[in-house]
């Protein structure tokens, strides 16, 4: 099962017998709550998911965006309408942070299919397709989680990946070297980390690399298939898109959910800054 789909074959499949579910999780970093633009049109038949609330659990020591409580996300996706035997196709506003963090919970809850919309909003509407204001009410899932079909880290275990395999940072270069912090406590990166600005991944219209660019701007990093590779972030959001991109270039990789704001937030952890690992 591909980990994203495109506009048009979206448009083929909610026209087939079987159509996927869809989750809207628009999301912005930092500015208002997806909800209103979600009331304000959205993929017909989608159903709206907080990630603040239902993806993540309340920011403290764990990170800004830690695991969500597994009994309220498990409540979220049934209110969602996620069954086991139904695929699932997450979308956002274009970036597909916020989808790409909704495909991982799901496929690292067991989910069998779930995929992100590649471009999001932006690329459904240039194809033509409609917007709805309809606030979908869907039938209850029967999704249950089952944990652990993604690999995931904490902080040890990112420390440890950093030394024995490839640890990527998925945040902007600068942040990475330590230039600039706007977040989080302390600036830098995890010693042995190797810089991977998720955004690089994209296009500028926000569509991702064709697999094989993936898969050469990965081996260029030294994440390849036959490598243990783990992503961290800022907050798990972004590393999740990063996560999707190498699945899409055939890379396995685990995920540091805690990220830079679990890291930074420990001074007996270390911090390098600078361009190279340290």
């Amino acid at each position: 099962m591909n980990a994203i789909i495109t506009a048009s074959d979206l448009m083929d499949e909610l026209a087939g017998e079987q159509p996927p579910l869809l989750l809207d999780v628009r999301y912005q970093l930092g500015g208002p709550p997806g909800r209103p633009v979600y009331e304000a049109g959205h993929l017909p038949g989608a159903v709206y998911v907080d990630l603040e609330a239902e993806l993540a659990g309340p920011a403290g020591a764990a990170g800004r965006h830690p695991l969500p409580d597994l009994s309220i996300f498990a409540a979220a996706m049934r209110r969602a309408g996620v069954r086991a035997d139904r695929r699932v196709v997450a979308y956002d506003g274009g970036q597909g942070w916020a989808a790409a963090r909704a495909w991982w919970l799901l496929r690292w809850a067991g989910h069998p299919s779930v995929r992100v919309l590649d471009g999001g909003l932006a690329a459904w509407t240039e194809r033509g397709g409609p917007l709805s204001t309809e606030t979908t009410a869907p039938r209850e899932g029967d999704f249950e989680p089952r944990p652990g079909a993604l690999p995931l880290l904490d902080a040890d275990g990112a420390a440890a990946l950093a030394r024995r395999g490839v640890l990527l940072d998925a945040r902007a270069a600068e942040r990475y070297r330590g230039e600039v912090e706007p977040i989080d406590p302390v600036a830098g990166h995890i010693p042995g980390a190797v810089s991977a600005p998720t955004m690089e991944n994209v296009t500028p219209e926000g569509r991702f690399l064709p697999a094989d660019q993936l898969a050469e701007r990965f081996a260029g990093l030294g994440a390849t298939e036959d490598a243990e590779v783990g992503v961290y972030c800022g907050s798990g959001v972004s590393a999740a898109h990063q996560v999707l991109a190498l699945a899409v270039a055939g890379v396995p990789a685990a995920l540091y959910i805690g990220s830079w704001s679990e890291w930074s937030a420990d001074p007996a952890r270390p911090v390098a800054t600078g361009p190279g690992r340290g």
